[in-house]
This record gives structure tokens, C-alpha cells and sequence, in this order.
């Protein structure tokens, strides 16, 4: 219900703030190019977090080929855009990759995940720590209460991880998941290509929103632009939006003022930015619905498979046959 109330009641009250004329018109400005374009960034994005996948799931010890990590990234960032949490489409990739007694494939996707999210945080607090009045603009002076208060946090549960008796699970889970952490990005023969990855993504997403920014009129030079757009991906990162929607619109809305740009132009680049951003992984609609056609009956026979007897029931007495090896 929070992320509801941040993702759609954010836009909804800049909108009524700075007015919502701006947005129409620039979401009225979105032509048959400019959706051509978000589908090649789209796939240029996409294909580099797949590229990513596959080197992090090479690194753990698996197989994955790109053509596969490719259709399942669509499909994981169709869901993303489009279900609440913002991360069910990555759920789903990982439920689909995890094999039982074996934990790699579903830490896989984790990994693959968390790396490219270090990835954008890391730039976006680089452009920050560049720009003091945009950061003042954005955190405030409660800055150091936010970052004590996370700190007390990761400590706490830092040191109930270490000691307590009912942490022995969480401890286990954690040892296996630094290994495979160190073998997918902290070898010499995975991390170049993985922060290359990364970066390739990131320039996809960073291209999309300066395409989302000149649809929407801003006239402002590349330079100046990018560090505004830039803060408002990093706002995306924040856990309480929907598909990305809400601290984006008012991060952005906030850099803009802050450089002394128009508010409503930042809005209205962050609702194109996140109109594009769906139609950019529309691909994954396709996935979905192969997926739908390829398994006509799984509703019907899927039951049957992961049982070791098959009971059937030729009189009234039930008679359990266990299948032979030959099937």
C-alpha cells in the first residue's frame, strides 16, 4: 500500500502543483521515431544486462546462453515496469533459474542484479558529491541523520547475524552467497566484463531519459542535462516505487529547479522517461506469450511430474504403481 501511495499519489500531486499541461503535451510529442528509438535502447539495455547474466552464471559454474538470458530480461523488466514491488519480474527469473538442492542459479540472478544496481548508485553518488547544491537540494540537511540511521541498521543486523543461535540458517546462506559472489563478479576473468556490462546498460538508460528530456522541450546543453537525469535513475532506486514510478518524478522535478531549470520540464521528462521505458520492453509481451503458447497443457499434466508414483484406479480398490526405469 506505501509504494501504491508514494508510486501514484507523487505524480499525481506535482501534476496538481505545477500543472499537468506540460506532461500532455510532451507525452503528445512522442512520435512513431522516437517510439523506434526506445525499442533499439530498449534492446541495446537489455542485451547488455543479459550479457551481464551470463557471465555472472558462467563465473557460479552454469551454462546460460545469451539468446535465453535475453528473453528472460525482457520478460523480467516487462514485469518489473508493470507490477507493484518493481522487482517480481526478477523474483520470477530467479524462481525459473533455481534448482532444488542447488541455490546457484536463483544467487545468480541476485548477483547479476545487485551488480548492476552498485553500478548506477555509484554514479549517481559521484555526480552528487560533484554537484553540493544539486545534493543539498535533493537530501537536505538531514543527510547525516539518514546516514547514521542506516548505519545503526546494517550494524544491528550485522551483529545479530554473527551471534545469535537463530541466524545459523541466515549465516550458511550468507557464506554460500559470498562465494559465488567472489567467483561471478571478484575473478579477473568476470569483473571487467561485468562492470563493462553494467556500464553499457547504464548508458542505454542514460541516453533514454536524454531522449525522453528533448521530447519533452528541454533545450538544455548535454552537459548540464546529464547529472540532472542521472539523480532521477538514482531515484528509482529507492524501494517504494511502482515500476519506477513516484521519487523519480520528484527527484527530477527538484534537480531541474535545482539548476534553475523549469520543475514542470523535469516532471514532464520523467512521465516520457517512463512511458518510453514501457514500450522499450514491449518485447517481453512476446516472450509472455510464447511462454502461453508453448504450454498448452501444463495446467492440465504439470501436477503429475514432480510425483514419485502415479496412483491409479482401474476398480474400486486404489493400486500404486511405481514406475519402471525404462519409463
Amino acid at each position: 500500500m506505501l509504494r501504491l501511495v508514494v508510486g501514484l499519489g507523487i505524480p499525481a500531486l506535482l501534476a496538481i502543483r505545477l500543472g499537468a499541461g506540460g506532461v500532455v503535451e510532451a507525452l503528445g510529442a512522442i512520435t512513431w521515431p522516437t517510439v523506434v528509438a526506445a525499442l533499439a535502447l530498449g534492446a541495446l539495455t537489455t542485451v547488455a544486462g543479459a550479457a551481464r547474466w551470463c557471465v555472472v552464471a558462467r563465473g557460479v559454474g552454469l551454462t546460460l546462453s545469451l539468446r535465453d538470458a535475453t528473453a528472460d530480461a525482457y520478460r523480467a523488466t516487462l514485469l518489473n515496469s508493470l507490477l507493484p514491488a518493481g522487482v517480481l519480474g526478477d523474483v520470477h527469473r530467479a524462481v525459473r533459474h533455481h534448482r532444488p538442492g542447488d541455490g546457484r542459479g536463483a544467487r545468480a540472478v541476485v548477483i547479476e542484479r545487485v551488480a548492476g544496481q552498485v553500478v548506477v548508485v555509484a554514479v549517481g553518488v559521484a555526480v552528487l558529491v560533484a554537484s553540493p547544491a544539486l545534493l543539498h537540494s535533493l537530501v537536505g540537511p538531514g543527510l547525516g541523520v539518514v546516514a547514521g540511521v542506516l548505519a545503526v541498521v546494517v550494524a544491528g543486523a550485522g551483529v545479530w547475524i554473527a551471534t545469535a543461535r537463530r541466524a545459523a540458517r541466515v549465516r550458511v546462506a550468507l557464506l554460500a552467497a559470498l562465494g559465488d559472489v567472489r567467483e561471478g563478479l571478484g575473478r579477473v576473468r568476470t569483473a571487467p566484463l561485468v562492470l563493462l556490462c553494467s556500464l553499457v546498460a547504464l548508458a542505454g538508460l542514460l541516453a533514454l531519459f536524454v531522449l525522453a528530456a528533448r521530447v519533452a522541450g528541454v533545450t538544455a546543453p548535454l552537459g548540464q542535462l546529464l547529472p540532472l537525469v542521472t539523480v532521477a535513475l538514482l531515484a528509482m532506486s529507492v524501494p517504494l516505487t511502482v515500476g519506477g514510478w513516484g521519487p523519480r518524478e520528484a527527484a527530477a522535478a527538484v534537480a531541474f529547479a535545482a539548476v534553475g531549470l523549469d520543475p514542470g520540464q523535469g516532471l514532464a521528462t520523467s512521465v516520457v522517461y517512463g512511458v518510453l521505458a514501457l514500450i522499450s520492453c514491449l518485447p517481453g509481451a512476446v516472450v509472455l506469450l510464447a511462454d502461453a503458447l508453448g504450454r498448452p497443457n501444463a495446467h492440465r499434466w504439470g501436477r503429475f511430474a514432480a510425483l514419485p508414483w502415479r496412483t491409479c484406479s482401474p476398480s474400486s480398490a486404489t493400486v500404486r504403481v511405481r514406475p519402471t526405469p525404462a519409463g
